[in-house]
C-alpha cells in the first residue's frame, strides 16, 4: 500500500534502523522507543492488523514469533522482554500494518495495565 509507512520502510523509501530482513519478514527499531530495546517485527506483505489474520497466515505468524525471540535475545534481552501486538482503535494500534513490538533492556518493565 502506497500510504502505509511500514510498507514504505520495507520498500526502502523511508530509512530505518534495520534489525533483520528476509523474504517474508522485516524488523527495525522503533523511532520513539519506550525502553532501551524497542523494535518491531512486521510481515513484508501488507496485513492491516491481527484482526485480518486467518489460518492461511499461521506459518508467517509462527515465523515472526520465533524470529522475535531470537532477535530479542540477540539485542540483549536474554532475561526477558515484552511482546505486544496492538490491534484496532481500542487496542491502540497506531500504524495499520501488523507489527509485533519487542520491548526490553530494563531490569523491570512497568506493569502493562493498572488494576
Amino acid at each position: 500500500m502506497e500510504d502505509c509507512i511500514f510498507c514504505n520502510i520495507v520498500a526502502g523509501k523511508i530509512p530505518c534502523n534495520k534489525v533483520y530482513e528476509d523474504e517474508d519478514i522485516f524488523a527495525f527499531h522503533d523511532i520513539r522507543p519506550v525502553a532501551p530495546v524497542h523494535f518491531m517485527v512486521i510481515p513484508k506483505p501488507h496485513i492491516a492488523s491481527l484482526a485480518e489474520v486467518d489460518l492461511g497466515h499461521q506459518l508467517l505468524l509462527g515465523k515472526m514469533l520465533a524470529l522475535a525471540s531470537k532477535l530479542a535475545i540477540a539485542q540483549g534481552c536474554g532475561d526477558g522482554w515484552r511482546t505486544i501486538i496492538n490491534t484496532g482503535r481500542v487496542g491502540r494500534q497506531e500504524v495499520y500494518h501488523l507489527h509485533i513490538h519487542i520491548i526490553g533492556g530494563r531490569e523491570l518493565l512497568p506493569a502493562m495495565i493498572k488494576r
